[in-house]
């Protein structure tokens, strides 16, 4: 990938403009690839494209490689005559533009959906079926998956499935792939309609001179196709299949009990006895979504943090050892070398550090970290001055405070700090300091700098998208489709030409 130093924004999916309830894949979508365009910004990076489960965090998906059928856009199912305007119009998603009601997106959008698979004929639809014998390596357990989840289960993690249907036995398989074959065909076609209205939508970016960048958990949630599929690529009982040990995070100055993520750990010794087949196919298929990939806690392939299962949070885990670098070069032999963002936020110790420069993956660089009380000992790690060129800056992330908001929660002495450091009075407006801090984003020798977009528009914490280990009131909010100005626009493009980014 060329580094020359460019910028961009991060906005999620959710978070676009629409008419029903969510972002999605609508016009409004295309609009704001437009918008980048006129602001000079060559990256959009978004957060996780999987299907939401209990929290609706992206984080958190029912398949790592299955789309979000929320991000169908209504509008091209009216536009093919599947839908009705009227029918969508009835629908009540929530009376707030600027967030997402989930609750009301569940109840509502699957049955306008459904409505839309009954009036479509896939019999005759060539690339419906290119689609599924080409994705059939994932496809065909998840939308069985799905359709037993729904249909038979009420929605229960699949541990607490019949055994039969659990554990895969052969006769119930047959069984359950006759008995819901419907249904099935129902989870497939969104995933159709979900390709090809994310890929219409990202070739229109990358025509745009806008590349993507893409989001990967490292770890798959434990209510997942891919954990039912292939349990023995995870650390879990043969008998129940619930998991032996949890991912998390330790406790540190930020959580006295640490992070309990709740998902399974891998079994890497199964997977290195595969060459990472599993992994290779779920790179390979990132990167047919995504020009550029982020891993999220890139540290865990050093050294994992497990936590029994069971436990109340995560004060009882221990550190083990990831894979390492063999990952990583078998990646690299089978797929060649790709663009890859290692997020290696949060305490680095000297082998991180190591894996992260063998690797020869940009890390990222946070400006909210950079003057923290509580330093740990990386704060100086996240200064501008000392900035190497691969590396990624951001002013926060997805799940940190906006900047606004953050100004507003730091002690006196952190806000002293940001004022010295940009020689400004101790007395200066929050909005100053926003735009200096943004503006030291955009001149550092970071190779990228990106900016969410809440940040650009100077909003608070009322628009913050996720605070960890916290459930409800997450990744709800939503732009307004008279946020993003040509004022603002200008400004962005203005910023970066003065700073020599640009596309």
């Amino acid at each position: 990938m060329e580094k020359r130093r460019q910028s961009g924004v991060l906005l999620a999916v959710s978070s676009l403009p629409s008419k029903y309830g969510i972002g999605c894949f609508s016009e409004e979508a295309y609009d704001f690839v437009d918008m980048l365009k006129e602001a000079g910004q060559a990256f959009w990076q978004i957060l996780p494209l999987g299907p939401t489960s209990y929290g609706d965090s992206p984080y958190q998906s029912f398949s790592t490689f299955a789309g979000n059928p929320y991000y169908i856009s209504l509008d091209d199912l009216i536009e093919e005559g599947v839908l009705t305007k009227e029918a969508c119009e009835k629908v009540n998603f929530g009376t707030n533009p600027s967030y997402v009601d989930y609750g009301k997106m569940f109840d509502g959008r699957y049955e306008l959906l459904q409505t839309a698979f009954e009036n479509t004929d896939l019999t005759k639809d060539e690339d419906y079926a290119a689609f599924c014998k080409k994705e059939a390596f994932w496809l065909e357990d998840y939308a069985l998956y799905m359709a037993i989840k729904t249909e038979r289960f009420e929605n229960k993690a699949w541990t607490e499935w019949a055994e039969d249907i659990r554990r895969r036995w052969d006769y119930s398989m047959d069984y359950y792939r006759k008995e819901l074959a419907k249904e099935i065909e129902f989870w497939k076609y969104l995933q159709y309609k979900f390709y090809t209205q994310w890929m219409m939508l990202k070739q229109y970016a990358n025509n745009q001179g806008i590349k993507i960048i893409g989001d990967i958990p490292i770890y798959v949630a434990m209510d997942s196709a891919d954990t039912w599929a292939s349990p023995w690529l995870f650390k879990l009982d043969d008998v129940t299949g619930e998991p032996k040990l949890v991912a998390g995070c330790p406790p540190d100055g930020f959580s006295e009990t640490g992070q309990l993520w709740g998902n399974p750990i891998y079994n890497w010794d199964a997977h290195r006895n595969t060459g990472y087949d599993w992994w290779v196919k779920r790179v390979a298929h990132c990167f047919e979504l995504y020009d550029v990939l982020r891993i999220d806690h890139f540290r865990g392939f050093d050294e994992y943090y497990a936590i029994p299962f069971g436990e109340e949070n995560a004060v009882n885990g221990w550190w083990e050892k990831g894979p390492g670098m063999d990952l990583f070069r078998t990646l690299n032999h089978r797929l060649g070398e790709r663009p890859i963002i290692a997020e290696d936020l949060g305490y680095m110790t000297p082998s991180v550090k190591q894996l992260v420069a063998d690797s020869g993956y940009p890390n990222m660089r946070v400006l909210e970290f950079a003057f923290d009380a509580r330093d740990t000992g990386n704060a100086n790690d996240y200064l501008p001055h000392n900035y190497e060129r691969n590396c990624v800056v951001y002013t926060g992330t997805h799940d940190n405070e906006t900047l606004m908001g953050w100004l507003k929660s730091i002690t006196q002495e952190e806000r002293d700090k940001i004022c010295d450091y940009f020689c400004l009075p101790r007395t200066t407006e929050d909005d100053r300091i926003r735009r200096e801090l943004i503006r030291a984003a955009i001149s550092s020798v970071a190779w990228l700098a990106i900016i969410p977009m809440q940040d650009y528009l100077g909003l608070d914490n009322y628009c913050r998208m996720n605070k960890p280990s916290t459930l409800g009131g997450n990744w709800e909010w939503r732009l307004t489709s008279d946020q993003f100005t040509k004022k603002l626009a200008k400004e962005m493009i203005d910023l970066s030409h003065l700073y020599g980014r640009w596309i």
